[in-house]
Order: C-alpha cells, then sequence, then structure tokens
C-alpha cells in the first residue's frame, strides 16, 4: 500500500525562456512522483519531459506490486526512455530527451530514481541532504579527479553547467541509478529540476521550506530562483511523509 504523503509540485517559465519544457507528474495512488526536465530544440523538449512522466507513470502502475520496488521503478524509467527515444527518430523530434528524477513511496520505503541532472533531497535528522548524483559533465570531472568539488563553480566552468552526460531518450537503452531509503516521521523530500538547483542548495532550505505547509514552500523556491535570475524554468515537488 502507498504510503501517507503529503504532496505539493509547482513549476514556473522562469525569467528568460518563452516556454516551459519542465513537467511533473504524480500517482498517490502508487506512490509514484516525477520530476522531468526536457531538452531538444522547438518543442521536442516539452514533448520529451511529458512523454517521459506519463509513461513511467503508466507503467508503474501496471506492475504488479509483488514485484520488488526496484524493479518496479527501473521498469517503469526504462519504458519512458524507449518511448521518448522511439518518438526521437522522427526528423522533427531527432535528439530530444530529457532528465528523469523519481521517488517512489510504498509504506516507509522511499526509493529514488535517477537520470540526469535533475535532483532528489531529503530533510532527515533535521538536516538536508542530497540523495542524487548528476549526471553531468562537471561532476564527471570531479569523478575523475580533473577538478575538485569546490571548483564546480568556477566561472571558466559554467558553459558546461548545462551539459548533461546521461538522459532519457539519448540511447535504446538506459540504467538509472537508484537510491532506496528508510522514511522516518516527518521526513519531507525534494524533487528539482536544475532551474531551481542552479541557485539553491541544501544551506538554502532550511530558510524556505516549512514542512507543514508544502504549497507555500514551493511558490518560496521558485521566488527565489528567479530572484537570483531564473535563466531556466523551474520545477520541485515536495512530499511530506507521515503516518498519521
Amino acid at each position: 500500500m502507498p504510503s501517507n504523503i503529503h504532496a505539493a509540485s509547482l513549476t514556473d517559465t522562469g525569467l528568460v525562456r518563452a516556454g516551459n519544457e519542465d513537467t511533473f507528474g504524480s500517482d498517490p495512488a502508487t506512490g509514484l512522483y516525477v520530476v522531468c526536465d526536457g531538452m531538444g530544440g522547438a518543442a521536442a523538449g516539452e514533448v520529451a519531459s511529458l512523454l517521459a512522466c506519463s509513461i513511467a507513470l503508466e507503467v508503474f502502475a501496471t506492475l504488479p506490486s509483488t514485484m520488488s520496488l526496484e524493479h518496479r521503478l527501473s521498469a517503469a524509467v526504462r519504458a519512458a526512455n524507449t518511448a521518448v527515444f522511439t518518438a526521437g527518430q522522427q526528423p522533427d523530434r531527432r535528439g530530444m530527451g530529457t532528465t528523469l528524477v523519481a521517488a517512489a513511496v510504498v509504506g516507509s520505503k522511499l526509493l529514488i530514481a535517477n537520470i540526469g541532472d535533475s535532483r532528489a533531497y531529503i530533510l532527515q535528522h533535521e538536516t538536508w541532504r542530497q540523495l542524487t548524483v548528476d549526471h553531468s559533465y562537471i561532476n564527471e570531472l570531479v569523478r575523475v579527479g580533473t577538478i575538485k568539488p569546490t571548483e564546480t563553480d568556477a566561472p571558466e566552468l559554467q558553459r558546461y553547467a548545462s551539459i548533461i552526460t546521461r538522459a532519457i531518450g539519448a540511447s535504446a537503452d538506459v540504467q538509472p541509478d537508484l537510491f532506496p531509503l528508510d522514511l522516518l516521521e516527518g521526513d519531507t523530500v525534494l524533487l528539482a529540476s536544475d532551474g531551481l538547483t542552479r541557485y539553491l542548495d541544501a544551506p538554502d532550505f532550511p530558510h524556505l521550506i516549512d514542512p507543514t505547509n508544502l504549497e507555500a514552500s514551493c511558490q518560496r523556491l521558485i521566488n527565489a530562483a528567479n530572484k537570483q535570475g531564473g535563466i531556466d524554468n523551474i520545477t520541485c515537488t515536495l512530499l511530506r511523509y507521515s503516518t498519521s
């Protein structure tokens, strides 16, 4: 059975982009929540993110609950990838893709799936921390030791900030990173596109997120990102776990 989850989501075009290629979706009955950030030019990014989000939710809902949560979520993400990759073979959709970050909550079990640089964070034991690892060019430089983690904000690297190394629809198959966690009463999860996280990180969240008012918290996060530039679409989903 799905958990008792209080949820809120909000998306915003930002201050620079003409359209919004982010998509969020949820199915409280199955406990799945998804955020996607599309790419591809023209309307292709919007198509990719909407398709990936809808297919992931649809497939997850059809898989039997007797299947492990890891297999269900991985299968849903890979089905989303197949759908976007197939649609991307059309001449006017070539090169389209999307990031995807998803939270599946069943009972007190949380499982995060990630492809790309949209992120998941959790507030647990009164501390916010990032759960996902970005599939990005800059993060790959850190992984192989070319740069230090403290150097990722260097001005000369910012032109690479939006380059990702794994995406839904980029190849015929994809393997999501999975992050399992046991939830505690009052834990709060944030799913966000990089339009938010390019400006805000875990140390900022205590001042902006009130777990007892998720809707207002989503608006504060978006307002804060816009105040700092808003150069990309901004999307966030907040989830609060409760046993009552």
